[in-house]
């Protein structure tokens, strides 16, 4: 499902911190600030402002398996409708897989 990039009026800027390996699709920068008041919002304006990143962090309609984020030092549990607070702070960290503990 296509949604619309936030609209403008909308004041929450989120900080986002962007990993090593989505730099390219930002020019080199490790942080951004990008408008939305929940991840899918945020998201969809990081994509137009950064083609490719929505590619990179979701899958259909959900975040990608491959992604884990944290929204102000929380890890994120209800995926793209996490809600996020004024200057919220949004990392995306490569998911971790467990398996193969020793006993």
């Amino acid at each position: 499902m296509y949604q619309q990039p936030c609209p403008a009026w909308i004041s929450t800027m989120a900080v986002v911190y962007v990993p090593s390996l989505l730099r390219g699709l930002t020019e080199g920068k490790d942080r951004v600030s990008v408008s939305g008041l929940t991840l899918r919002q945020v998201i969809n304006n990081l994509d137009a402002a950064y083609p490719g990143m929505k590619e990179r962090l979701t899958s259909g309609d959900d975040l990608s398996p491959a992604i884990s984020v944290a929204v102000d030092g929380e890890v994120v549990r209800v995926g793209l409708l996490q809600s996020l607070a004024e200057d919220s702070e949004v990392h995306f960290l490569p998911a971790i897989s467990g398996g193969g503990g020793r006993e």
